[in-house]
């Protein structure tokens, strides 16, 4: 599986600013209770997508708990997202069967159609790409994810294929 750290300042450059006042419902809900960091993070990434960068000085000021450690668990949990994410996440799943069967070409192909790297979005914010350790299809290895649906026995060209028809609906939505 590829996995790679994100440097902490990069993250902190490349976000806009937020409106961190939707927080406050959270704090209230989760106060003074033990064990409300996870849920914390989990509140604040479905309010905004991801968890801001000044979230977690926020959150550490209302826990007591200290930022490095809430970015340690943010972190460590693969959950968490610390960037904000396109409109369609591809998962292309590398687990065992999957890498057997060449998953690392399904990546490859998708990462020079959509001319983006593992974990990251295109710049018009439609598309991000991420490897994960198993979607639990083994049976139809190398598969990737679009939203909830599955397309497996793939190869580098037809997941482009699955990609740019992907492209084409969402540009006759608009």
């Amino acid at each position: 599986m590829r996995i790679h750290r994100i440097q902490a300042e990069k993250i902190k450059q490349e976000q806009s600013p937020v409106d961190l006042s939707q927080l406050e419902h959270l704090f209230a809900k989760y106060r003074n209770k033990s064990g409300s960091l996870i849920p914390l993070l989990q509140g604040t990434q479905h309010l905004y997508g991801f968890i801001p960068a000044p979230a977690f000085d926020m959150i550490s000021k209302e826990t007591g708990i200290e930022t490095a450690d809430i970015y340690g668990v943010a972190t460590f949990y693969a959950q968490f997202r610390l960037n904000p994410v396109g409109k369609v996440i591809i998962k292309v799943c590398h687990g065992t069967a999957c890498h057997v069967q060449n998953a690392n070409a399904i990546t490859d192909a998708v990462q020079d159609e959509l001319e983006v790297k593992d974990g990251e979005t295109t710049p018009d914010g439609m598309f991000t790409l991420e490897s994960v350790a198993c979607l639990g299809c083994c049976s139809l290895a190398p598969v990737l994810m679009i939203g909830d649906s599955s397309f497996g026995k793939l190869t580098g060209k037809s997941a482009v294929k699955v990609i740019r028809e992907i492209k084409d609906t969402m540009k006759n939505e608009n």
